[in-house]
């Protein structure tokens, strides 16, 4: 028997209309922990992550595969279904009459006109929990908004904290708006299906990237609503902490956290300073952080005397938190992602070995494996509705 049929979520079956990164990150949430995780996709090409780089191929294969798509999409398998075939429709809305939960990020009033939105199919499946999610809600006066990461976060107020003091705009390195609407999505789903075993009553969620990156800026936002003035970027550094921040050493840059007196008080000693712990402009966290221009220009040319490594040494001898500044390719040899079992081997449809980041949350009970490959496109359709539907495998047309 497979691992992951023992997982916590063993037993729930989930179909996903996930395209690019929300939807089928949260279904990859739940194919982890055990469901069944079937992704419809259309015949000509499904999901378009399907064809983002870097797209890699085989010695003497010229199949490309992407490795975005694999990173979201391992444990899952792609049902196609062509939604403009009434017979298709119709596997459609069967699939979801035996299925336990819905996830689909298209855009709203898309899947209502298949005859397949929450109404139509909590008729047939009062069990079911239907998420949709988007970027600004299924309601509002911004329902029928275009929305991708970059967009939202700049909507949510995320960008006007991000960056360096009076630099130009940017982004997060990282797609937030996606994933915290996956993390959200998931965690909503799982609390859903609890009470939905034990009352029989499914429900409908709506969950927005909008929403979500408000919801994950408790701080900044309540900042605003104590102080009623709006958080500013302040590249590495930390309003209401200091030193808390990259410094510059010798060779390159480093971090540190001195979150509290005690921890102030350790750099100060590390860096010659002892005294500075006295400093009437840096007696307190709150001072610190006022103040914490001043500290950095006598922080700063100290740290430009020693190598970031010997800093490191230094400062976790002491206790004061602290890390390198690493780039993807040196967190991802680290010691500590090895203890943790983060990175994992991955074959692609097409033969190629690549490795992927595995479930990183430990639990007992349950050890996170990759059961299924991500799938090539359709490969699942026969099987999964003869197991889903009781339909005799037929003849079908390879995917394109």
């Amino acid at each position: 028997m497979s691992n992951s049929s023992r997982g916590p979520l063993a037993g729930v079956r989930a179909v996903e209309f996930g395209q690019i990164a929300a939807g089928p990150f949260t279904g990859s949430l739940l194919a982890d922990l055990g469901a069944d995780v079937i992704k419809i996709e259309r015949p000509d090409g499904g999901d378009g992550m399907r064809a983002w780089p870097p797209l890699s191929t085989a010695d003497g294969d010229d199949t490309v595969y992407s490795e975005n798509f694999a990173s979201l999409n391992r444990n899952k398998r792609s049902v196609v279904l062509d939604l403009k075939e009434r017979g298709d429709v119709d596997r459609l809305l069967r699939l979801t009459a035996v299925a336990d939960v819905l996830v689909e990020n298209y855009r709203p009033g898309v899947l209502a006109r298949l005859g397949a939105d929450y109404g139509a199919v909590s008729a047939r499946n009062p069990k079911i929990v239907y998420c949709s999610i988007s970027g600004y809600g299924q309601t509002g006066p911004y329902a029928n908004k275009g929305a991708f990461d970059v967009t939202v976060q700049g909507m949510s107020g995320l960008m006007s904290v991000t960056g360096e003091p009076g630099g130009g705009l940017v982004k997060c390195g990282v797609p937030v708006g996606d994933f915290c609407a996956g993390l959200y999505s998931a965690y909503t789903i799982t609390a859903n299906l609890m009470r939905a075993r034990e009352t029989g009553h499914g429900t409908y969620i709506d969950c927005s990237m909008l929403g979500s990156l408000i919801g994950v800026a408790a701080l900044q936002t309540s900042e605003f609503f104590g102080t009623g003035a709006a958080p500013r970027p302040l590249g590495s550094a930390h309003p209401r902490n200091a030193p808390y921040q990259a410094f510059r050493a010798r060779d390159e840059h480093f971090i540190i956290a001195a979150g509290n007196d005690r921890l102030f008080a350790q750099v100060c000693a590390a860096v010659g300073l002892p005294g500075l712990a006295h400093d009437p402009r840096f007696t307190s966290q709150l001072l610190r952080a006022e103040h914490q221009g001043d500290l950095v220009a006598i922080l700063g040319p100290r740290f430009a005397e020693r190598t970031a490594a010997e800093w490191l040494e230094e400062m976790d001898a002491r206790g004061v938190p602290c890390a390198p500044i690493n780039d993807y390719p040196r967190v991802l040899d680290d010691p500590q992602v090895a203890h943790l079992g983060l990175v994992h081997p991955l074959t692609l449809p097409n033969g190629v070995e690549t490795r992927t980041i595995g479930f990183p949350v430990s639990m007992s009970g349950y050890a996170f494996e990759i059961n299924r490959a991500p799938p090539a496109l359709g490969a699942h359709t026969n099987e999964v509705l003869e197991e889903w539907l009781g339909e005799a495998p037929v003849e079908r047309e390879p995917a394109a």
